[in-house]
């Protein structure tokens, strides 16, 4: 069906409003972190102890983008003490995400994929949410730093599942644009000796029980997001190189179950991303279930106007969650 424009241009002139795109000059709101030692916030490693890291941590940078203070746009660079945020519904229902925001590697973002969330599948769903703050490719030459955070906080989470009253074996990740590239990296690349194991919690699993992953970068040659590309591998990376860190390449027979969402008019990260993905479960053997909207663009998280059907997601994914532990009846 073709939506007619007059429709159409007020519905995505909402989308930018309700997606935090009004902004004011950037200003630092470290204050808006919660502080280490703080109950809502988990260190992924000792102090002093991070893999790679030598002196003193740096004190990372939050950046408010937003002028309206009901729809915070922050985001934060700079972590060098990668470090989980944690958020509890009042009657969890035992399953739980680790969320991997967006931010082109450049950053991370914590408010349209972080705290957004918090409304639907915490206090709805009851899924406890733990959002990462991992390292980022600048000024350092290891590139699966991100992978090795990806990694520990799964075995951080399942390692103390009683205190957050989760089952170990319902722990998920869930990935946004290039963090769904981090996520799809520990989807396929869990086992990967990405950093030395130090402790007793190096030995539990770090594969996610389903991944989500929502406008997600894939690829790294014909579809790549250029930024991601760039930052991740350089400035020109030969075809080994794109081929390791393209995750339709990487895919296993035991991937776990993955759910995708993209936007057709995605420009920022083509909706090929997703296709070649999905492609590459259906070979393996992968129990995938992929949503396409027309309209959505990139980096609508959850503050989407319900005119557009790609509100629907969350909804979708709550449902999806689950339903992977049950098998559909049969009627031949």
């Amino acid at each position: 069906m073709r939506i007619p424009r007059a429709v159409l241009m007020p519905l995505l002139t909402l989308v930018l409003l309700t997606s935090g795109t009004t902004y004011a000059a950037e200003r630092a709101v470290p204050e808006t972190e919660p502080g280490t030692g703080a109950p809502d916030r988990i260190a992924l490693w000792p102090d002093g102890q991070v893999p790679g890291e030598a002196g003193q941590a740096t004190v990372p940078e939050v950046i408010e983008r937003s002028a309206d203070p009901a729809l915070p746009d922050r985001y934060i660079d700079n972590v060098s003490a990668p470090y989980l945020v944690v958020y509890r519904p009042a009657r969890p229902n035992g399953s739980a995400l680790l969320v991997v925001p967006g931010g082109g590697y450049q950053r991370i973002v914590l408010d349209k994929e972080g705290t957004a969330l918090v409304p639907a599948f915490v206090e709805h769903g009851g899924v406890t949410l733990f959002v990462l703050r991992y390292r980022l490719p600048a000024g350092r030459s290891d590139r699966q730093a991100a992978l090795a955070d990806a990694q520990r906080a799964m075995r951080v989470i399942r390692a103390d599942a009683a205190r957050w009253q989760i089952d170990p074996q319902r722990v998920g990740v869930m990935g946004f644009s290039a963090g769904g590239h981090v996520a799809a990296r520990l989807s396929n690349g869990f086992d990967a000796p990405a950093y030395p194991h130090r402790d007793a919690i190096d030995a539990l699993s770090a594969r996610p029980d389903v991944a989500l992953l929502i406008y997600p970068v894939i690829d790294m040659g014909t579809h790549a997001h250029t930024g991601s590309r760039t930052r991740l591998l350089g400035p020109y990376p030969d075809a080994a190189l794109q081929q390791q860190f393209s995750m339709q390449d990487q895919v296993r027979v035991d991937t776990p179950p993955t759910f995708l969402v993209h936007a057709q008019d995605d420009n920022v990260v083509s909706v090929h991303n997703s296709l070649v993905y999905y492609q590459a479960l259906l070979r393996a053997g992968v129990t995938a279930e992929m949503h396409l909207f027309p309209f959505g663009g990139h980096g609508f998280g959850v503050r989407i106007p319900a005119g557009l059907t790609v509100a629907q997601w969350p909804t979708l994914a709550l449902r999806w969650i689950p339903s992977r532990h049950t098998e559909p009846a049969r009627h031949d």
